[in-house]
């Protein structure tokens, strides 16, 4: 996953509102996002079938969580665990969301370089290992890619500025919006690019919201759209690309949980 914008209790109507992007080697197996029947029947979410865990998921009880890897060449990779696991494991457990980062900070040396949110339906928590930082977020819209939670990068102060302006126009929100946000394939001018170590060339392609070259061995995977209503009622959808950036596979989901996501 390399870009996430989301409204956290920015909208009445809306407690949690929030359009994703996973980019990914094409040649990296994946299932769709769908309830992992039998082993996590309560988990929604698409599947890394390689090391088994997943990007970003919901469960039936509104808990939620969403990972991003920070781009740092100059930091060793860490691979000994999947950074997958870290939103499995809490889709899976029962622990708050301060909790379970709590826990996760013994573990941080064991995972190359993520940025983690974690929501047990009434705290949404970020937190990286880069930093060794643990937020609970206050009401807002944030952006989240490949460096840290609102870092200045252009594609995430676009989709910020985009969300803000469908949270203020549109009630009900539509989620074909989030989706069609997600397909911004401008690229940022090069004074504008973030130095984050790669080279320039790669620099420009992932300036970009949406993410497609000529190799065609990489680029945006997938759109996911997920809206959590005040009174319970959770939909997410999500668009599946091909390797020439064109629509393939598309999947949602409409159910409501037992309890609200958010106290309200």
């Amino acid at each position: 996953m390399c870009l996430i914008i989301f409204a956290h209790r920015a909208d009445p109507a809306y407690p949690l509102v929030l359009a994703a992007n996973r980019d990914e080697f094409f040649g990296r197996a994946t299932a769709h996002a769908q309830f992992w029947q039998p082993d996590h029947p309560q988990i929604l979410a698409g599947r890394d079938l390689v090391a088994g865990g997943t990007w970003l998921g919901i469960n039936r009880a509104g808990r939620f969580a969403a990972v991003t890897n920070i781009r740092d060449p100059s930091q060793p990779e860490r691979k000994d665990r999947s950074r997958g696991e870290l939103t499995l494991n809490f889709l899976s457990s029962k622990e708050s969301a301060q909790q379970y980062c709590e826990g996760l900070r013994e573990h941080f040396d064991e995972f190359a370089g993520f940025n983690l949110l974690v929501s047990d339906g009434e705290t949404l928590c970020y937190l990286n290992n880069f930093e060794n930082l643990i937020e609970e977020l206050r009401p807002g819209v944030y952006g989240l890619s490949n460096g840290l939670l609102n870092s200045p990068w252009p594609k995430v102060e676009r989709g910020r500025e985009c969300l803000q302006q469908l949270i203020q126009a549109d009630s009900p929100l539509p989620k074909d919006s989030l989706i069609d946000m997600m397909r911004d394939r401008q690229r940022a001018q090069d004074s504008n690019l973030p130095a984050t170590g790669i080279p320039m060339q790669l620099e420009r392609e992932l300036s970009a919201t949406f993410i497609s070259n000529e190799s065609r061995e990489y680029g945006t995977r997938c759109s996911t759209a997920l809206l959590v209503q005040a009174g319970g009622l959770i939909q997410l959808s999500e668009q599946n690309y091909d390797e020439e950036g064109q629509p393939a596979s598309a999947h949602f989901y409409e159910f409501a949980q037992a309890r609200p996501f958010y106290n309200t």
